[in-house]
């Protein structure tokens, strides 16, 4: 399954803009849809966003990987209209094991951080 074939990120509105070796990008416009009882944009909606970013960094390589642990961190309150993006970036890769940051910006402005350590499995042959 790609970016462009995963049903989540299709049901979401998620565009994927970059793809890189350990490193990915990926945009959402904030719809109504998307915002929580209060107005904003709900947290599992920004949690979905910063995955989508982590699955695709971490799975850059050709071997499988799998989350073993996530924390999101909200900073600042996104109202509808709002375009995000989702910048992940490899902080460490080992062997068995790598850690990502994703940072949710909406322009300049950091509204979240993620941080997730996968799980890479070693290819089936």
């Amino acid at each position: 399954m790609t970016a462009t074939t995963d049903p989540y990120m299709q049901l979401l509105g998620l565009k994927t803009q970059l793809l890189e070796p350990g490193k990915a990008v990926v945009a959402a416009q904030v719809k109504p849809e998307h915002l929580n009882i209060h107005g904003s944009c709900h947290g599992g909606f920004l949690y979905s966003l910063a995955d989508a970013a982590f699955a695709l960094a971490s799975n850059s390589h050709g071997t499988p990987a799998v989350a073993l642990s996530t924390q999101m961190q909200y900073f600042k309150a996104v109202r509808a209209g709002e375009y995000l993006e989702a910048h992940a970036s490899e902080e460490n890769l080992g062997r068995r094991t790598a850690t990502y940051r994703i940072e949710i910006r909406s322009g300049e402005r950091v509204v979240a951080l993620f941080t997730g350590t996968v799980f890479r499995m070693e290819a089936s042959g």
